[in-house]
């Protein structure tokens, strides 16, 4: 009877073991466990560099576009290599921002027209003002120079000449963070001082080719429209066509200009021209 309990009791440790040793396998990773946790492993790593790749190549998406024109010597946008389309003209808007200018901006962003608006800095003193430009410029709009007052440069010192442009690129980096590319003398007048200050400053000097809304006649919409569409102006003492491939096109912030603008550029657009990109166009850091 003893030794029958003894034999008993014996199966029953040894089925204790056997069940301890079991269980013991089932928490320890097999070999099978630990080669699927290194495959998990290396994908993770693997995806580390794709996602650094991604991220370079959305930056490289975002980076500004090589310049395709250039300003050249009488003002007109020219491309710069032959298989660029040479048949564009440019947008500029002056005198801003006065009254106009936001809403000029929010017609031509709705017609997918870009264009340069040149900033006069005695419009520029209000907190008002300033968050128009703001705007203007958070609607991918390229801004520009005109000198704070507006005088004729070459009526003042040098030293005026100077206050006059770098006052006012440094009000625009107040608010936009960057300086401006672009510089437009009012009247489009220069001085070889006005021009070494521009140069020193980083910026491309702008002309204009026409425009016709600072005429009596064409204070308008529907003269102007016509005026700016046809290249005419012949109450302005244009009997001719200004109008041509690169033309570079003076408008100001006034009530009648923001009227035509829309129709100006769907006159334009019917008569084959592209509105460029002042983004494309090469400025002195690119040169």
């Amino acid at each position: 009877m003893k030794k029958a309990i003894l034999v008993v009791t014996f199966i029953f440790i040894g089925l204790f073991i056997v069940a301890c040793g079991s269980s013991d396998e089932k928490s320890q990773p097999t070999h099978a466990d630990k080669a699927e946790e290194n495959k998990q492993d290396q994908r993770k790593e693997e995806q580390k560099p794709q996602k650094e790749d991604n991220q370079t190549e959305k930056s490289a998406v975002n980076e500004a576009p090589n310049p395709t024109y250039k300003v050249s010597d009488n003002a007109t946008i020219v491309p710069i290599d032959e298989n660029t389309n040479e048949k564009v003209v440019l947008l500029t808007i002056d005198d801003i921002p006065d009254k106009h200018a936001l809403d000029m901006a929010k017609t031509l962003k709705e017609l997918e027209a870009n264009a340069i608006f040149f900033v006069n800095g005695h419009f520029l003193e209000t907190e008002e003002q300033k968050d128009m430009l703001k705007q203007i410029h958070e609607m991918g709009f390229v801004i520009g120079n005109h000198t704070y007052s507006h005088p004729k440069l070459p009526d003042l010192t040098e030293q005026e000449q100077t206050e006059e442009i770098v006052r006012v690129n440094d009000q625009i980096e107040e608010v936009i963070g960057e300086r401006p590319k672009f510089f437009r003398a009012p009247h489009g007048m220069n001085s070889d001082h006005s021009r070494q200050v521009a140069k020193e400053q980083g910026m491309v000097v702008m002309n204009w080719t026409y425009g016709y809304d600072y005429f009596a006649p064409y204070q308008d919409a529907a003269k102007l429209k016509k005026a700016m569409v046809s290249g005419e102006g012949p109450e302005a003492g244009v009997d001719y066509s200004l109008l041509k491939p690169g033309a570079n096109l003076l408008m100001h912030d006034r009530e009648w200009t923001n009227e035509a603008l829309a129709d100006i550029v769907k006159g334009l657009r019917d008569k084959g021209y592209e509105m460029v990109d002042p983004k494309q166009i090469q400025t002195l850091s690119k040169q």
